[in-house]
């Protein structure tokens, strides 16, 4: 969290009467960067939850620092900042330096942010984040760059807008078919289907060709799963977490494979 404290925190470094100066060096939770190293960083600990550290406390506490969290319900987040100090305010109230949200916020209410408080989404992020919009922007981007460059999906559909596109294609391939809702996740809503009466046209959805050649390890699907923090998109700065997850399928995916089998390595 840059910025939150920066005031604060630069007078307090820098001042020699104030025996409960942070010391740049020794304190866990702030690292200073930038020129002459004067802007702080906060950094969290996940252990602090459970060593309750009052050292760690220290920072949020003596900076009153605060948040609040809307329309949903990541105890996690809610236990780590309070490991450090932070109090929960009001879901209505304006006085937070961190807004912990579960949907996007209106450009109005991004338009009414102070320097000093920060929400966990960039605007508009959903155009990667939901499936639709992933689609549309990859098709967008074949279209000025090229397809060979951005080649990087299955064929793909918006249901029911390219309901007759998707119908056209089916009568050459028969599938199997892969359908996915556009705004999900945790493989919710996912299907496999061979004919499009099968498709439900209620609400908008994604209908991918399946992947029948994937990349096996020793016969095993398998998919690997990175973290990363996203801190600016202009200019760009990307974390990626040192650790990451590789999971694979319990039994082999064979050459032949009825549609039940299947479901199996969705």
């Amino acid at each position: 969290m840059p910025i939150v404290m920066a005031r604060d925190l630069e007078e307090t470094a820098s001042s020699s009467e104030d025996e409960e100066a942070v010391n740049q060096e020794d304190h866990p939770c702030i690292m200073w960067t930038g020129g002459c190293r004067r802007i702080p960083v906060l950094v969290f600990h996940a252990e602090a939850i459970l060593t309750k550290d009052s050292n760690i406390r220290v920072i949020g506490e003596r900076y009153h620092l605060s948040y609040k969290i809307v329309r949903t319900d990541s105890r996690l987040v809610r236990s780590i900042l309070t490991a450090h100090g932070f109090h929960e305010v009001h879901p209505s109230s304006t006085d937070y330096n961190l807004m912990w949200t579960g949907s996007h916020l209106k450009p109005f209410l991004l338009r009414t942010l102070s320097e000093v408080q920060k929400v966990n989404h960039f605007p508009r992020s959903y155009e990667l984040t939901r499936k639709d919009r992933l689609y549309k922007n990859i098709v967008r981007m074949q279209h000025t760059h090229g397809f060979k460059t951005f080649h990087i999906l299955p064929q793909t559909f918006l249901l029911p807008a390219e309901y007759a596109d998707f119908c056209n294609s089916y009568s050459k391939d028969r599938g199997p078919w892969i359908v996915k809702p556009v705004a999900s996740s945790r493989g919710r809503g996912v299907y496999l289907i061979n004919n499009p009466n099968q498709i439900s046209l209620e609400e908008n959805i994604l209908v991918s060709r399946y992947i029948n050649n994937p990349l096996l390890i020793d016969d095993f699907k398998f998919d690997v799963r990175l973290y990363v923090l996203v801190t600016s998109y202009d200019p760009l700065v990307i974390y990626l977490y040192e650790e990451g997850l590789a999971r694979k399928c319990t039994s082999k995916m064979g050459n032949r494979m009825v549609k039940r089998s299947l479901l199996i390595y969705v």
